[in-house]
């Protein structure tokens, strides 16, 4: 499956309608975007059951800055509308696969109990 185009109007569709949501925060003037954006569309084609997403961060900037991005690229992942993984900076080929691996083996259950956790001690 190719990468799909995300906006402000449909990022909460896109987070809320699919099991594993990938989205590469990203603009055109940034070498490492680029350089990274061949990987993650080679990732989306290999796993057509994950939505790959991107957010151009010049045209979203509301969007960028809700998501509190900070330095780009930025990887976000989201399993049953709960954000998983967040990290800025261009992942090689192998450690997108691991990072991919990792949300699909998550325990959602468990990973539910534990932010239910930390929201009752806060």
């Amino acid at each position: 499956m190719a990468t799909t185009d995300i906006n402000e109007k449909t990022f909460d569709e896109t987070i809320t309608d699919n099991s594993i949501v990938f989205v590469d925060f990203w603009a055109g003037w940034c070498g490492p975007c680029r350089m990274f954006a061949p990987t993650f569309a080679a990732a989306s084609d290999k796993h057509p059951e994950i939505v790959f997403g991107k957010v151009d961060t010049e045209a979203e900037q509301g969007l960028a800055a809700a998501a509190g991005i900070r330095s780009i690229p930025t990887l976000m992942a989201f399993r049953d509308k709960v954000l998983v993984f967040s990290q800025p900076g261009a992942l090689n080929a192998s450690s997108l696969d691991e990072v991919i691996a990792g949300v699909e083996a998550l325990d959602m259950e468990a990973v539910r109990a534990s932010i239910a956790a930390r929201q009752t001690s806060a």
